[in-house]
């Protein structure tokens, strides 16, 4: 079976796609596994990871909403991923690698969103989403992925530069999800309407039900068939990014649309500050990851749901 997928891998994905059999390796020596190739077992440990189980239970956007169809970390990582392996099934690149970058760029989010990261920034003076995610693959986790799913995890920012096509696959896929399943939920919040988008945007990209993913993803693919690089076309890129700013104007910083942010800012804030002071009461699990408190503390606090933060902020601050 695996030999099977060996061949195809060889005889007709791309030569800039990356072979299972090319890979840099593990940090640590694993036997072969007779069955899947390198990039396929990466994605299962992942899959399989206790931190991928908690992104159900993390904010994306929307901090408590009313309703079961907003998105979580969860659904948006999910979201990302086939919006990835779409882009590189069509360009012959791996499926495997990409699918397994992609479920593993968040798993290191903080609850409540980025505002949680910003409050973990705030107090250690440094701390970053994607670096977290790797730190999870990496240390927490015990993953022992390969070189090529850890460098496109840590890599899948706007700022990140992947080593593999299949890398930067999923950071433009990150973008395209959250732009598009954040205006559904914006509006589904009330937040905004549809008429509030600005029309040389909807012209572009489209407004209904998988237009924009639709016309970014046809784009991306017409414009990076058989090249050596993840392109997008001048106007499609130009609509894109303006409606990125868009959205940060009106649902990222718009006070409507983060109004719980400020208590869920003051419960982290608080957590972290009784940890910090009482570090004998962090897990033991965590505590054996550094001899630092403030390094454990931060791993026990980024790796929380938002229902267990919020909980255990009950059992600290307020009477029983």
């Amino acid at each position: 079976m695996k030999e099977h997928y060996l061949n195809f891998e060889r005889n007709f994905l791309s030569e800039h796609a990356m072979k299972s059999e090319q890979t840099r390796g593990r940090q640590k020596a694993l036997l072969p596994c007779s069955m899947r190739t390198e990039f396929q077992r990466d994605r299962d440990r992942i899959l399989h990871s206790k931190s991928f189980r908690r992104l159900k239970r993390k904010t994306q956007v929307f901090l408590s909403p009313n309703g079961d169809h907003f998105r979580t970390r969860l659904t948006h990582t999910l979201e990302v991923t086939q919006i990835a392996r779409t882009i590189s099934r069509a360009l012959l690149l791996s499926e495997d690698l990409t699918e397994a970058i992609a479920l593993g760029h968040d798993l290191g989010h903080t609850p409540f969103g980025h505002m949680g990261e910003r409050v973990l920034e705030k107090k250690t003076g440094h701390f970053l989403h994607n670096e977290q995610s790797l730190r999870v693959v990496d240390i927490i986790e015990d993953l022992n992925l390969t070189y090529e799913v850890r460098n496109g995890i840590l890599n899948h920012t706007s700022e990140g530069n992947p080593e593999t096509l299949e890398g930067k696959v999923v950071a433009i896929a990150d973008r395209i999800a959250y732009l598009n399943h954040d205006i559904d939920d914006a509006i589904r919040a009330g937040v905004l309407t549809a008429k509030d988008i600005p029309r040389h945007c909807t012209n572009k990209l489209g407004i209904k039900r998988g237009e924009m993913i639709n016309t970014l993803v046809f784009d991306i693919i017409k414009e990076s068939f058989g090249k050596p690089m993840i392109l997008q076309s001048e106007d499609i890129k130009s609509a894109m990014d303006d409606f990125r700013k868009f959205m940060f104007e009106m649902v990222y910083i718009n006070p409507k649309a983060k109004w719980q942010e400020k208590k869920a800012e003051k419960l982290l804030s608080l957590t972290f500050d009784y940890f910090l002071e009482h570090p004998n009461e962090v897990p033991e699990f965590y505590r054996s990851l550094s001899d630092k408190k403030e390094i454990f503390v931060t791993d026990y606090i980024a790796g929380m749901s938002d229902d267990y933060a919020i909980e255990l902020f009950k059992k600290l601050y307020l009477p029983v």
